[in-house]
């Protein structure tokens, strides 16, 4: 695994643990389709619900994936390996990924506003200056846009572990504002 991809691994755990316990349950996935809502007030109720679907597969699978033990939780240790894994967590990850960048286009026209794109980021719990840096690494169009497939790929691309040097790597490096 690239250092970077260990570097987008360790905060997407961090993002994920909403509740702040160190570990990952059912409850922070259910925090975080909450905020992620809140912040998709102009999406459908057809988008709203693919997120709290995609959402839901996310712990489903981790859950069924690593919790061997039968606890309810995910540890750091037992997270590494296998968000990594496109093997095992590919089918998730795309999932979640359609279904969040679909929701960042209420309008359907297959293009994402900034503000609507930073309001989402912010509600999964990345810093401003760095989805910035993220929204003008995917390559806006001079209305301040993205597609809708852009955002896809990128975060297909945040679980890669073989991958250096992408947009998402802006989400974890410290950016000036």
């Amino acid at each position: 695994m690239r250092d970077e991809a260990a570097k987008r691994v360790e905060l997407v755990f961090s993002l994920f643990d909403a509740n702040g316990n160190g570990v990952l349950d059912s409850d922070d996935f259910d925090l975080m389709t909450g905020r992620v809502l809140e912040a998709a007030t102009a999406s459908d109720d057809g988008a709203k619900d693919a997120v709290r679907a995609a959402f839901r597969r996310y712990w489903t699978t981790l859950s069924t994936e690593l919790d061997a033990n039968g606890d309810g939780v995910i540890s750091v240790e037992e997270f590494r390996p296998f968000v990594l894994d496109p093997e095992r967590f590919g089918p998730t990850i795309t999932e979640f990924a359609e279904a969040l960048s679909a929701l960042g286009d209420p309008d359907g026209d297959g293009l994402i506003e900034r503000p609507l794109f930073v309001s989402l980021m912010r509600a999964i719990g990345f810093e401003e200056a760095n989805i910035h840096a993220l929204f003008d690494a995917f390559g806006p169009d001079a209305d301040d846009r993205v597609t809708v497939a852009t955002w896809a790929v990128g975060i297909k691309e945040y679980y890669a572990p073989d991958l250096a040097g992408i947009p998402g790597d802006r989400l974890v490096t410290a950016r000036a504002v």
